[in-house]
């Protein structure tokens, strides 16, 4: 029989690792601190971000390893976030935690619907998420979130500047012109005008404080996209895509553009992969082409985050504005998008891992 002392609890996390990073939580120095009375032990940890996806996987190792040996005992586990640094722009949007660009070669390979997804799978775990629909020309966020028609409300400060507050839905803070536009109305305007309704969505909203903010970038490689990698302090690129060599072309020359604004890829995922027929579940049709997500991620040397089908049920969650990944009635789309989410996140934690073992170099703007 282990004696219980803080040594002996050490002892036993060790033998836990972080599941994205592989190493144990006395590597990442996770163990804050460790409190035993004899009634109960009490242990604080300090994980790296964001953890809404590992925190209970942790916890739940640590409770079950510890019962092992001291059965019946009360195990209190305390987690919060290891704060990350941000080394430029801390001025931008410094009240989110994580910031990550939905992007995409061309039109009509369902970004949007990716990004809408993506978002509402962060609220569904608790992570505080705001979404920015910067595609200017297609405002298509509200139509997805079922909030078509609402305004944002807004407030003037005494010197005079005009703040817009985000509508809520699903647990996501969401931001479009299509709040501020009529629905039939065209945004007709040049590169300059472009980028400057995209900077004051991003700069007069206020978000509060959020663990993500998504944009869901127009397509191509234009002045928001160059606007927002200058300005913004993103923590990465999501790069969406159809498998047909068209797209893949288009996908080339994003990645490319991420790449020399020095901006980290997350992954490439593939949209529309198959159909899979309601009632033919045994057949699986490749309507689009096969395989070219995996093979541009391959040759551009970037994660691939996954597939995703082409379903009915997530064409009508974004024509009638309830996303797909809400639906418990279409789960297995749903754990699809859940699986890519989790994948996105892990991402994030690999790299803002690597960014404390860096030595600090404060850069001024």
């Amino acid at each position: 029989m282990k004696e219980l002392n803080q040594d002996t609890i050490l002892a036993l996390l060790s033998d836990i690792k972080d599941p994205d990073l592989h190493l144990s939580l006395q590597e990442v120095n996770a163990i804050h601190s460790v409190i035993i009375n004899d009634a109960a032990i009490t242990i604080y940890l300090e994980l790296i971000p964001p953890i809404h996806w590992i925190a209970k996987d942790i916890e739940q190792a640590i409770k079950h390893k510890i019962a092992e040996y001291f059965p019946g005992i009360e195990i209190n586990i305390f987690v919060k976030d290891k704060e990350i640094p941000r080394i430029s722009n801390q001025h931008i949007l410094p009240t989110v935690k994580h910031l990550i660009a939905v992007s995409s070669g061309k039109g009509g390979v369902g970004k949007s619907t990716i990004a809408a997804n993506l978002a509402a799978a962060l609220a569904q775990r608790g992570a505080s998420v705001g979404l920015l629909d910067a595609d200017i020309y297609g405002p298509s966020i509200p139509t997805m979130f079922g909030v078509t028609g609402h305004q944002m409300e807004a407030e003037k400060t005494e010197d005079g500047k005009l703040l817009g507050y985000p509508v809520v839905q699903y647990g996501v803070k969401i931001a479009s012109i299509g709040f501020v536009m009529e629905q039939n109305q065209a945004a007709i305007m040049r590169g300059p005008m472009l980028a400057g309704y995209f900077t004051t969505l991003m700069d007069q909203i206020m978000w509060g404080d959020l663990d993500f903010l998504i944009f869901d970038l127009p397509p191509g490689t234009g002045d928001i996209q160059l606007t927002l990698t200058q300005r913004v302090p993103l923590s990465g690129a999501v790069i969406v895509t159809t498998p047909q060599e068209i797209s893949l072309a288009d996908v080339r020359r994003s990645i490319s553009m991420f790449k020399k604004v020095q901006v980290d890829i997350l992954g490439v995922i593939e949209n529309m992969s198959y159909f899979v027929p309601e009632d033919m579940p045994e057949k699986k049709y490749h309507i689009f082409g096969e395989g070219g997500g995996e093979k541009v991620s391959k040759e551009s040397d970037v994660p691939f985050l996954g597939q995703v089908p082409l379903t009915l049920g997530t064409r009508s969650g974004g024509d009638d504005g309830y996303p797909v990944v809400l639906n418990p009635d279409d789960f297995i789309q749903g754990d699809i998008l859940r699986s890519i989410t989790s994948s996105i996140v892990s991402a994030l934690r690999i790299k803002n891992h690597s960014a404390l073992q860096k030595p600090l170099i404060q850069i001024t703007l």
